[in-house]
């Protein structure tokens, strides 16, 4: 149930929306698996499995989940059948196809093979507060982000949302806490760290399941560097990874937080909600203080 990631967005707080309207918003581009010639496709699945909305919501916290559905079909296997089959066409007509002609060919063998290639399904969610205004979706790269932002956008009509802007840059921030040797308040700083440079050829320094001393700290920053990436833990409950850009990377529960898990659920859907309250609550309370750790929100 845990986000690994946390790429995260504004919303107006409160957002008046509930499940089932979400639901309503959601149900025109819901999933439907792909036909043996399409490549991809997308649409919405219901976050509860065996579950019918589309949305899923706990106390004001809603869950969406965006699947997609791609076929493997490796160029390097379209390549290869389509040499053969220009081999075949030269044969028959003494001389090499041309690069258009080439072309229609490797066309007509991907609309060959598509429909043997096999399938694969991804999920990407995103879980959003609609009383603290926030909207983050479990994803480590901007492309999947960019894919669950662009169905929502075409799933909601004027859809509120800004991206996060902080008083302190993340990168900045960092490098402060590294070369002081201190975290902010309800954080402390693990082990794994990056430093990267500016320059052209932004030399790049990694510490994995290793400290930096301070001596090192200041070395690297009087050699143009700031720390891009430092491992983290909030409040002894969540560790996790912070970037540059402000996305949260390897989150993870620590043991408090799975001891205080709610053993009483009578089935998976209860335990589903449980999970999903926890999360929306813990995280929350990170979200918030690491905003504040760097020096709050910065409004237009």
């Amino acid at each position: 149930m845990w986000f690994k990631n946390l790429q995260i967005y504004r919303i107006p707080a409160p957002w008046p929306m509930t499940p089932e309207r979400l639901d309503e918003l959601l149900r025109p581009h819901a999933f439907a698996p792909g036909s043996s010639l399409e490549l991809q496709t997308q649409g919405w699945a219901p976050p509860l499995e065996n579950g019918s909305l589309l949305a899923h919501g706990v106390d004001g916290q809603l869950l969406v989940t965006l699947r997609t559905e791609k076929k493997l079909l490796p160029a390097t296997v379209v390549n290869q059948v389509a040499k053969a089959k220009a081999q075949e066409i030269e044969e028959q007509q003494g001389y090499k196809p041309g690069r258009k002609q080439m072309k229609e060919i490797k066309e007509n063998v991907k609309e060959t093979l598509l429909p043997r290639a096999f399938s694969i399904l991804r999920d990407t969610r995103a879980w959003i507060d609609t009383r603290n205004g926030w909207l983050c979706i479990d994803a480590s790269s901007s492309a999947r982000c960019d894919e669950m932002l662009q169905l929502l956008n075409r799933a909601i009509d004027k859809f509120p949302l800004a991206n996060l802007h902080v008083q302190t840059s993340p990168a900045a921030a960092m490098t402060d806490w590294l070369a002081g040797g201190e975290a902010p308040a309800n954080f402390t700083i693990d082990q794994d760290t990056e430093l990267r440079s500016s320059g052209e050829g932004r030399a790049t320094v990694r510490y994995v399941r290793q400290s930096v001393e301070a001596e090192d700290v200041r070395r690297h920053i009087e050699a143009g560097k700031q720390c891009t990436r430092l491992a983290m833990t909030w409040a002894d409950r969540v560790s996790f990874v912070l970037t540059e850009s402000l996305a949260v990377k390897r989150i993870a529960p620590l043991d408090v937080l799975k001891e205080n898990a709610d053993t009483l659920a009578q089935n998976d859907a209860e335990r589903f909600d449980a999970d999903f309250a926890l999360m929306s609550g813990e995280l929350g309370k990170l979200i918030a203080d690491v905003v504040e750790a760097l020096g709050g929100e910065k409004h237009d």
